[in-house]
């Protein structure tokens, strides 16, 4: 993504479509001169930064709309250039002809994620912080918008930049062995760094460790609801989603392939997926979803097996439930129709401990629900533990771990200084691409074209 700092850029901020106001950004050195030649109110070239001025945007003698502009002056803006935004009637013609005006007065229409990106450039924020901005942005849940906002306000990038002012430190003194090679001296104590590698793996254990809860986090709890042909999955999603979503019916294998649907409960979205029955049939298209099942728990955070007692004996029962322990994740065993079973059959499924549940009367859903926030921990946020919910975080931490283990394994094995300072400045490369001080175009592309245009 190539990015010319003297242009002007300009985009819809506000979701496209009708409604109330939209907000059109600007962004760019003469983003508040183009602003002022189509703007009639006061001159906006003689006002303050973060002030807000009433009057119309005009084509010529036509005025197309009664606005709100608002000023933010370099450097005291999100991008650190100047900054306008203009807030309009939320009318599509009314928004795509300012836009237009804007274009023909010297502005160019922005890319997707060109406004955030030029606050990376310009130093607003580090690499990680803007990922976190499009996290925000897309965060649907208490938890998400939490563990999204920690990182854009610095968490990660402040834990990082202290492992790597450590490293650097030595770096620098292993730099300085290199010019007195021939005098055989040592700056950097070798028993200080080796502890200091040790203490620096803890923290980047720690960090890649919390990436599986980060990424629940973001993106959801993927829990399956799996169980015998026509035991009440689908009646028990649709109970949870409180909506008609699968078909319930009294003929075994109806469910043919996965059902996937979100629940926030309590702050933590949950990403339910029902499924075929799991047993042997010779019908091709159930077996293709009783495989598709079997693949589906496989990723799953959580399983809720659904036994059915009318159904099956407790036998029966148990004999499902080892097969559903060799699946080797957490688990959680749902007796349903509980209102069908006498005090014997209680005591007897109770051994279990079971949580007993009627799908269908709509009984002990709502222990089912804290029985899920209990099983994933998750629903509380309030530790100041830095989190890592990112895919190419984790992959750069666990590469810095690995040139960390060849730093140690060269202080073991004494080698030249130059070895040593190699691995080093390979850690160090690796950290940096989590917080931007290594980029590539490449890299800004992929992250930056997944953003909003307007952000």
């Amino acid at each position: 993504m190539s990015i010319h700092a003297e242009d002007t850029i300009v985009a819809l901020a506000t979701p496209v479509g009708a409604g109330a106001i939209g907000v059109i950004r600007l962004s760019g050195p003469d983003a508040i001169t183009i602003t002022n030649k189509v703007f009639r109110g006061k001159n906006l070239e003689e006002q303050d930064s973060h002030t807000v001025h009433f009057g119309t945007i005009r084509e010529g003698d036509l005025i197309v709309d009664e606005v709100l502009v608002t000023l933010f002056i370099a450097p005291k803006s999100y991008t650190k250039e100047n900054i306008v935004e203009i807030s309009c009637h939320g009318s599509s013609y009314i928004i795509e002809s300012i836009i237009k005006l804007m274009i023909k007065n010297g502005a160019r229409g922005a890319k997707p994620g060109e406004f955030t990106l030029r606050a990376f450039l310009n130093g607003g924020l580090d690499l990680s912080q803007a990922e976190a901005v499009a996290d925000l942005i897309a965060s649907s849940s208490e938890t998400s918008h939490q563990l999204a906002m920690k990182q854009m306000r610095g968490g990660f990038s402040n834990e990082l930049k202290n492992l790597r002012d450590q490293l650097i430190h030595f770096a620098s003194m292993i730099e300085l062995e290199l010019d007195f090679s021939e005098e055989d001296v040592e700056f950097a104590n070798r028993d200080q760094l080796k502890q200091l590698i040790l203490d620096i793996q803890k923290v980047l254990d720690k960090l890649i460790m919390s990436f599986d809860q980060g990424n629940v986090l973001k993106n959801g709890v993927p829990v399956v609801i799996a169980g015998k042909p026509n035991v009440g999955k689908s009646t028990l999603l649709n109970v949870l989603l409180n909506e008609e979503r699968a078909i319930v019916s009294d003929i075994a294998g109806t469910t043919r392939d996965t059902i996937e649907d979100e629940i926030n409960i309590k702050g933590v979205i949950f990403r339910f997926i029902d499924t075929a029955g799991i047993r042997e049939t010779e019908d091709v298209i159930e077996a293709e979803g009783v495989e598709r099942t079997l693949a589906k728990i496989k990723q799953a955070r959580l399983l809720v097996y659904l036994a059915d007692p009318i159904q099956d004996d407790i036998d029966a029962v148990k004999q499902q439930l080892a097969e559903v322990k060799a699946y080797n994740i957490p688990y959680l065993l749902v007796v349903n129709k509980k209102d069908l079973l006498d005090t014997e059959q209680l005591e007897a499924y109770g051994k279990l401990e079971p949580l007993f549940i009627s799908a269908k009367n709509n009984s002990g859903i709502e222990e089912l629900q804290n029985k899920l926030l209990e099983i994933v921990n998750l629903a509380n946020l309030n530790s100041e533990d830095v989190m890592v919910s990112n895919i190419r975080h984790v992959e750069a931490l666990q590469k810095t771990n690995e040139a960390l283990i060849r730093v140690l394994y060269g202080i073991d094995n004494p080698v030249a200084s130059d070895f040593l300072a190699m691995d080093i400045r390979q850690s160090l490369y690796h950290l940096g691409e989590i917080t931007g001080e290594v980029t590539t175009d490449d890299l800004l592309d992929n992250i930056f074209s997944k953003f909003c245009i307007g952000k």
